[in-house]
């Protein structure tokens, strides 16, 4: 008798035994370590992500009607008819959000509204129609690949993209409509197919997996693996958020009874297992279509797509490769990170581990690598930083690529976040040194709250799977929110001291013996220098004496600086070879032990041999570090 049950996938299923008392219990273990562990908000937190949601469609409605207005406004029909769609895509869509989270969001309009107008409307709308403060850091990009709108709103960090249907005059008055039919791809850009697959992509993973809950729960657990293990951000060469889901909704297709532990713990033996190049498909490529002209992923057509290392193909029409960054370093530390997860998840479900030895945090920075690279973006203004950090970091798995080629070099392991830093110095000799990585003259972290950290993973990821169309990201900006600090100095500029309204005592003749106002040197100004570092993690093959990457690092520089979003008198970039016993501490969280430098052991000599005989200098070859040449 068939199973009358649909069948999801591209394949049947492994198993569809159903779960055991033990496995319910694992899953139960499994949710507990999950709160524990932070990845939940409250129901408060998440209620207000709600409101912020309809306040952005009200305000999306009247935009929209804005737009017709300037359009033709003579069209009293249009006008009345005319109205715009929210909808939310990434972490928020697949329910695996947690405190602190982004929303990625998406503005649908008709076809009469242009890009221009969404720039030229829609941020002064914002704050027009919002609460009274309730917008913050707000920064519009219209030169990204996919135009877009950055901004915070009652403390929400929201990213809205923008997409003009095509085909549609008006948008449906019909709350269930949605965007999976493939027909609203007719007429548009290629960057406007990706804006829109965001969501189509999105809504398509959460249709072919058998359950809703087990997954979501399954995928909040490998998101939390991945990030704690740095694996996790698809601009430097790692699976991303969608990338991640489309795995665990695979293992979900092939265990469709299984709890969300059996799910976790299949995942890491599939993919282990998997036998790359072979890609993940959670359903079967739609090829023959002639509604757009994006190209569908197919190796056997283009010599790109079978360069892919570890495909993982979008659900939705036109197909793509979610993991096109992904290299051969960062393969291997996936790989190494997956043979880790086999271990511990088979002795989490025989009762031997709890669940939170899944999720201790890596060891890049303490016990990772002997020697690292680290790029370091400059600027000096905090606008100026924001543009070129985010174009730098675009490019730094560029720079692995190259560093991958060199015959010394084993592997190059880029960490997948940055950590900016603020500088307070006087003179453009301490400016370049801050430019070449001193940290002197750098604000400590009770100064500013921007100080010192790693980028937050939610604002590091550029959904590049949806903004970005070949091997490099073309957006100009990735633009990081931090905190302003409450006594910025800019470049150039002289503090202003906050007026004093406390009540002064009046002159009288015992004053003259006190110091006048003009008898006070005036305080030199500062400057205000804002930098991002990126550190990649170097290890080298047996027996490497020496590595020169001084043609690397020129090439990498050249790419960077020859680009026009580049201005000398704002702008920096240099990069510093750094020894594990000379990182900073900012890397190391409390509890973490820094390594230290090695303590050279005097050998002793065979009798009767002198010091600086042959043993001595096979010794001396034996023992010393490679020398690495790469300071520019």
């Amino acid at each position: 008798m068939s199973n009358p049950e649909q069948t999801l996938g591209v394949t049947p299923p492994i198993s569809t035994t159903l779960p055991t008392d033990a496995e319910k219990r694992q899953t139960e273990a499994l949710l507990k370590e999950l709160r524990a562990q932070g990845t939940f908000e409250s129901q408060a937190e998440t209620d207000k992500r709600w409101a912020v949601l309809a306040d952005l469609q009200r305000i999306t409605d009247e935009f929209v009607k804005r737009a017709a207005q300037e359009k033709e406004p003579h069209n009293a029909i249009l006008i009345r008819d005319a109205r715009g769609r929210i909808f939310t895509y990434g972490s928020f869509r697949l329910g695996v959000y947690g405190p602190g989270s982004d929303i990625d969001t998406l503005v649908v309009v008709p076809k009469y509204v242009t890009v221009k107008q969404y720039f030229d409307i829609f941020p002064n709308l914002l704050i027009e129609m919002a609460p009274p403060g309730a917008i913050t850091d707000l920064t519009p990009v219209p030169e990204a690949f996919v135009p877009i709108i950055k901004f915070e709103y009652s403390g929400i960090s929201i990213d809205l993209i923008f997409c003009s249907i095509q085909s549609l005059r008006q948008l449906p008055d019909d709350k269930d409509w949605n965007l999976n039919s493939n027909n609203l791809l007719r007429g548009l850009s290629e960057n406007e197919v990706r804006s829109l697959n965001g969501t189509r992509v999105t809504d398509e993973i959460l249709a072919l997996v058998p359950e809703e809950k087990t997954f979501k729960l399954a995928l909040r657990a490998i998101k939390l693996w991945a990030q704690r293990r740095a694996i996790y951000a698809n601009i430097m060469g790692y699976p991303g958020g969608v990338a991640w889901a489309m795995l665990v909704a695979r293992v979900c297709q092939l265990y469709p009874k299984a709890t969300s532990a059996v799910i976790v713990r299949k995942f890491f033996t599939i993919m282990l297992n998997w036998p790359w190049p072979l890609p993940v498909l959670l359903k079967n490529i739609e090829y023959n279509q002639s509604i757009t002209r994006v190209a569908v992923w197919n190796p056997k057509i283009y010599p790109s797509d079978r360069n892919h290392k570890m495909p993982i193909i979008t659900p939705s029409y036109p197909s793509m490769c979610a993991t096109h960054n992904v290299g051969r370093s960062s393969m291997a530390v996936i790989q190494q990170e997956l043979e880790r997860g086999v271990q511990i998840s088979e002795e989490i479900m025989l009762g031997k581990r709890p669940w939170k030895d899944l999720f201790e945090k890596h060891t890049f920075f303490t016990n990772g690598f002997k020697f690292y690279l680290t790029v370091i973006s400059s600027g000096r203004t905090k606008e100026a930083q924001n543009t070129w950090s985010g174009f730098v970091e675009s490019r730094v798995r560029v720079l692995v690529q190259k560093l991958e080629l060199h015959p010394s070099i084993a592997l190059a392991r880029p960490f997948n976040k940055g950590y900016d830093r603020v500088h307070r110095c006087k003179t453009d000799a301490q400016v370049e040194e801050i430019q070449t990585g001193n940290l002197t003259y750098m604000v400590k972290p009770t100064d500013t709250a921007a100080n010192g950290n790693a980028k937050n993973e939610s604002k590091v990821e550029v959904k590049a799977e949806i903004k970005t169309g070949d091997g490099v990201a073309p957006e100009p900006a990735v633009p990081v929110v931090k905190e302003e600090p409450n006594d910025v100095v800019h470049l150039g500029t002289v503090p202003l001291k906050p007026e004093d309204n406390s009540v002064k005592p009046e002159a009288n003749d015992y004053d003259e013996d006190k110091v006048k106002l003009e008898d006070i040197p005036e305080k030199e100004p500062e400057l205000e220098i804002y930098t991002t570092n990126h550190y990649i993690g170097l290890q080298l093959v047996e027996g490497a004496k020496s590595l020169d990457l001084s043609r690397e690092v020129d090439d990498f520089k050249a790419m960077c600086t020859s680009n026009d979003i580049f201005k000398a008198e704002l702008m920096g970039l240099t990069i510093q070879h750094v020894r594990n016993f000379d990182l900073p501490d900012d890397v190391f969280e409390p509890g973490e032990t820094k390594p230290v430098r090695p303590v050279k052991k005097k050998k002793r000599m065979a009798e009767g041999e002198h010091a600086n005989g042959p043993m001595a200098k096979r010794q001396q070859m034996a023992t010393a570090p490679p020398t690495i040449k790469s300071e520019h």
